[in-house]
């Protein structure tokens, strides 16, 4: 069994930050690329950041500048530092990880989810 449960969603004011974090637990072996993801009512889920084990990272061009992904590999945690916020961030954002669980195969896990709304 494999769990991913994110923290540190709320509301904050435009210009604001706030910091997500994601952690994974059970019969882990290997987590090769964690990543967060968000989904805006009537819009499709969008892939935010991600981080390999290695600790290269992946930026999509709306949060470049502004988000920063980072990884604690002993921990199997994730974080996710938004600064400068815009209403345009608004979204449920969840945290996703690729590994491969121990005597088992190689998957994609998800959380449930933490909402960020960002007022105006």
């Amino acid at each position: 069994q494999v769990q991913l449960v994110e923290s540190g969603g709320g509301l904050v004011q435009a210009g604001g930050s706030l910091r997500l974090s994601c952690a994974a637990s059970g019969s882990i072996a290997t987590i090769y690329v964690m990543a967060w993801y968000r989904q805006a009512p009537g819009k499709e889920r969008e892939l935010v950041a991600s981080i390999t084990s290695g600790g290269s990272t992946n930026y999509a061009d709306s949060v470049k500048g502004r988000f920063t992904i980072s990884r604690d590999n002993a921990k199997n945690t994730v974080n996710l530092q938004m600064t400068s916020l815009k209403p345009e961030d608004t979204a449920v954002y969840s945290c996703n990880a690729d590994l491969r669980r121990i005597l088992g195969i190689r998957s994609i896990y998800w959380g449930q989810g933490t909402q960020v709304t960002v007022s105006s």
